[in-house]
């Protein structure tokens, strides 16, 4: 790996004391040298990850593909809502899983010479050069330069000649592993940068090839499945922050200048976020008063919050690309649950414990079983009842239950959508816990319009009981901690 430039990081009591550091050059994305704030280690990419594990996600990929391969990754454009009105670029996540870089209109390929291992795979980028013109308006980008230098690429190359490029690469291939999704006929932001022809966008580069064309998603979410110890830690900070965050929203009911709407608590809950550490939100949060949360991913926030009621949120924050995703509900009223309410949510976290408890790899479930669990647990509780006396999980699946107990977790919110449910769960797999119950208007009487979920952030273990990691177990959810909050006790 190629050495980077090193400055000297100022301690953190003296960071805004000292004049800044200047450095010699500039980049896209934040570095170790140009925001030391962000990225802390030396040799680290983006938070808490290396270029040395970037490398190694590449040359992983490059043992599943046969010699004489491609693998070819399409990165994201800026998309605009209207004129030069953009939205918050969000780069695809196969590209940022194999090499860190976050600036748009560029393109990736892993080259599998020979099977000689390391010697043998070339990485190839794509980038637009830097173009002062467009850094006045839009900021330092990385170029060429930074793609070799910084990203480590073997061989680059400015993305207007991606045509011609590509094709050479094609022609001395066997194999091209890609997903049809991408088109660079249709990319606007891509297209900016060159001109292919009528019949030469890169669907019709790779499917008139005459090579062995494969799919590419399915290697890459097998590699994307289970997590390193780098991204637990990652993944750890993020549900930390968010857990801290959430837990300072349940104690505003206490205190006077108490949370009033839902608007103003997501509003909370992001500035928390970033204010410990986060980028921002990882995405857009439901934030719901009483039987609002009904409805599954309520997201308008535009409720009042009133007294007596239940507050239910399923927010997160983002790190490093990294999403926590945690729901919780707490009553708003410092004299805590009403009596229905405390029923219905002590049902609810009984479930997502015991769940929480089938998520080690030798006890052989998938997330499917453990969803059938959900629902047995449910109604066994549900029971204890006299308004839900003999319900059947049928009722309880079609009624009151409507989702899945998770889904995996990670770079994306809903990561990896590809793997099965039905896959046994494996060691280091990060994924949701969520079970929730939610009463319709017409339902028991006692209990009509409460809905909340209790939705943890679990590490998947080996073979012990407490080999798993709960990254969100900080937030609080024992009946006694929310009460303790909402009363200012804690």
């Amino acid at each position: 790996m190629r050495s980077r430039i090193a400055t000297t990081v100022l301690p953190r009591r003296l960071l805004f004391t000292r004049p800044r550091l200047h450095t010699p050059f500039s980049a896209g994305q934040p570095t170790y040298e140009t925001r030391p704030h962000i990225i802390t280690q030396p040799g680290d990419l983006t938070p808490g990850l290396s270029a040395m594990e970037y490398y190694e996600r590449r040359l992983e990929l490059s043992t599943k593909l046969p010699a004489k391969s491609l693998a070819i990754i399409i990165g994201n454009s800026v998309k605009f809502s209207s004129g030069s009105v953009f939205y918050d670029f969000q780069q695809d996540t196969d590209l940022y899983y194999l090499t860190g870089w976050l600036e748009p209109d560029s393109i990736v390929v892993i080259e599998k010479k020979g099977d000689n291992g390391a010697d043998d795979v070339l990485f190839h980028m794509l980038v637009p050069p830097k173009n002062p013109k467009k850094e006045l308006w839009e900021g330092p980008k990385s170029g060429l330069d930074g793609a070799y230098n910084i990203f480590n690429a073997d061989l680059v190359e400015d993305i207007r000649n991606a045509p011609s490029y590509l094709k050479l690469l094609i022609k001395d291939c066997t194999h091209i592993y890609w997903d049809k999704k991408y088109n660079l006929k249709a990319s606007e932001g891509i297209k900016q940068y060159f001109s292919f022809s009528e019949n030469d966008n890169l669907n019709e580069l790779i499917l008139k090839s005459n090579k062995h064309i494969h799919q590419l998603s399915p290697l890459l979410a097998d590699l994307r499945l289970t997590k390193s110890p780098a991204e637990v830690a990652v993944m750890q900070k993020a549900c930390e922050i968010s857990s801290l965050a959430i837990n300072k929203a349940m104690a505003k009911v206490s205190t006077d200048d108490p949370i009033t709407s839902e608007k103003e608590l997501a509003s909370y809950l992001e500035y928390q976020f970033v204010k410990g550490g986060c980028e921002k939100h990882a995405y857009i949060p439901v934030v719901a008063n009483g039987s609002n949360a009904l409805c599954m991913h309520y997201t308008r926030n535009d409720d009042l919050l009133w007294e007596d009621d239940l507050v239910f949120i399923d927010a997160g924050g983002k790190l490093g690309g990294y999403c926590a995703d945690i729901s919780r509900a707490w009553p708003n009223n410092q004299q805590g649950f009403t009596g229905p309410q405390r029923d219905i949510y002590e049902v609810v976290l009984a479930t997502n414990k015991k769940c929480i408890d089938l998520c080690n790899e030798t006890l052989g479930y998938s997330l499917h079983d453990i969803h059938e669990i959900s629902v047995n647990t449910l109604r066994h509780e549900l029971n204890n009842l006299p308004e839900f006396k003999g319900v059947t999980n049928s009722e309880i699946a079609r009624n009151y239950y409507p989702h899945y107990i998770g889904h995996n977790v990670g770079l994306d919110l809903h990561d990896i959508p590809s793997v099965s449910n039905h896959s046994r769960l494996r060691k280091n797999q990060v994924v949701t816990i969520e079970p929730g119950l939610y009463i319709p208007l017409d339902g028991p009487k006692s209990y009509r319009g409460i809905g909340l979920r209790i939705e943890d952030n679990v590490v998947v273990g080996q073979n012990h009981e407490d080999d798993k990691i709960n990254l969100t177990r900080s937030c609080f959810k024992e009946v006694a901690d929310v009460e303790a909050a909402v009363r200012g006790t804690v």
